[in-house]
């Protein structure tokens, strides 16, 4: 009774497994992306921080005039 209940006649619907499938891809896709994404993020983060530790030597209190 409960496998009627749940549309289990005759077997597993080829549409839901498809779609189960899909499912399944999409998720692993969004996993790469999340991955790819995170990398390129500690990259960046990387090159800031490199950046900011330039920015840092210089000493402003003694710094040129602009000239305009």
């Amino acid at each position: 009774m409960a496998k009627a209940l749940l549309g289990y006649v005759g077997g597993p619907d080829p549409r839901l497994l498809a779609e189960m499938r899909r499912l399944q891809q999409r998720v692993q896709d969004l996993e790469s992306e999340l991955l790819r994404m995170q990398a390129q993020n500690d990259a960046l983060t990387a090159v800031a921080s490199r950046e900011e530790s330039l920015l840092d030597n210089i000493d402003v209190a003694h710094g040129e005039p602009v000239l305009a």
